[in-house]
């Protein structure tokens, strides 16, 4: 996901983007800890994801 497309994004669709992240992750990390996957880099970039949401949520509040 790249930065230049959810700046495009409203603080609601932000918000909605970030939860659906946050399920994403907590479903990965379980199939990892029950080793139904083994897709270990797939958690790095959905971190970077959140992050990266997170940081525009912020900016847009300050402004």
């Amino acid at each position: 996901m790249k930065a230049s497309e959810l700046r495009s994004k409203t603080v609601e669709e932000l918000n909605q983007e970030l939860v659906s992240l946050l399920k994403a992750k907590f479903g990965l990390k379980m199939q990892l800890s029950t080793q139904q996957s083994n897709k270990t880099s797939e958690l790095g970039k959905l971190r970077r994801d959140i992050a990266r949401v997170k940081t525009l949520i912020r900016e847009k509040a300050a402004q």
